[in-house]
């Protein structure tokens, strides 16, 4: 089952005190931390929406393996408008999704794995009772929750699914935790960086040189969705420029091609990846998961985590 993840940044500071993504919760900044988390967990693909300071977010995480999409209307909008953004997106593309905004960082990968694991279409963790985030919805939710026009936000729209919400209880504070008013979190920041400890693989196929690692797999996945290479660069925060170097080097190191290019016309040009290319893409991505799961057991048995 493949679960994805949406996460909202796009809301302007209220005031000089209000909560920023990019903020440092602990070592590394909010947003980061999330993300991080998400993947632990093994959930791809991740989108962050944007609004406020979209292009210095962008550059925030564009190392980090995410989707940025941007509400452009985010000073007239709601959250749930942002979340709209990124659930359309993943539509048809999971089978279930995590939302979360942005100022709920601590949540824990053991609750990010309860909560996939539990078999639910509706869920949301809960700590002493009282339920926080992340939420998890069945994507076949999303089409009813984007045909919504009624009030009360995100909450409203699930509720008018009419599926039952399972409360998953979990031993971790940070499904609760809202770091726009932080209080003392220390403990808490230290349960959840001994649960962030954990085998961090990176893998890349190369020849003479480096050619195809995380980067580039989520760049023709781009392509092949959306087929376009502009369009796939603006989803990665990626210049147009420097993914033509990737795809030239990787085309060059291989021997063939990985990209049909279309030119103009009347509707325009696009990119598909030839069937090699994407033979050559899936390859990559079942032997990145055999590595992640076979480096998982390795340190298992070394560190005793």
């Amino acid at each position: 089952m493949k679960t994805g993840a949406v996460i909202v940044a796009a809301g302007a500071p209220s005031g000089s005190a209000s909560f920023e993504p990019t903020r440092p919760i602990g070592s590394i900044s909010a947003v980061r931390r999330i993300i991080s988390t998400l993947q632990q967990a093994g959930v791809d693909p991740i989108v962050l929406v944007t609004g406020n300071r979209a292009d210095e977010l962008g550059k925030h995480v564009s190392k980090w393996g995410v989707i940025c999409l941007r509400n452009e209307d985010y000073e007239h909008t709601e959250m749930f408008d942002s979340a709209k953004i990124g659930l359309a997106y993943l539509a048809g593309k999971c089978d279930q999704i995590l939302f979360t905004p942005v100022d709920i960082p601590l949540f824990t990968v053991g609750t990010v794995r309860r909560l996939i694991e539990s078999g639910s279409r509706l869920a949301s963790p809960t700590y002493h009772n009282r339920a926080g985030h992340p939420l998890l919805l069945s994507a076949d939710m999303i089409e009813r929750i984007l045909a919504y026009r009624g009030g009360g936000g995100l909450r409203a729209a699930v509720l008018e699914c009419g599926l039952p919400a399972a409360r998953i209880p979990v031993d971790d504070a940070g499904v609760l935790f809202d770091a726009d008013a932080p209080d003392d979190y220390r403990e808490l920041l230290h349960q959840h960086n001994v649960q962030m400890f954990r085998p961090l693989v990176r893998v890349e196929l190369a020849r003479e040189e480096a050619f195809f690692g995380p980067g580039t797999a989520m760049l023709l996945r781009l392509i092949e969705s959306t087929g376009s290479v502009r369009v796939a660069c603006l989803l990665m925060n990626l210049s147009y420029s420097k993914s033509w170097k990737m795809i030239n080097r990787m085309e060059r190191e291989i021997g063939y091609p990985v990209l049909i290019r279309r030119q103009g016309g009347s509707s325009g040009g696009n990119s598909v990846l030839t069937e090699r290319g994407r033979a050559m893409l899936e390859a990559y991505e079942q032997f990145e998961k055999e590595v992640a799961d076979a480096a998982q057991v390795i340190f298992q048995r070394r560190f005793g985590a």
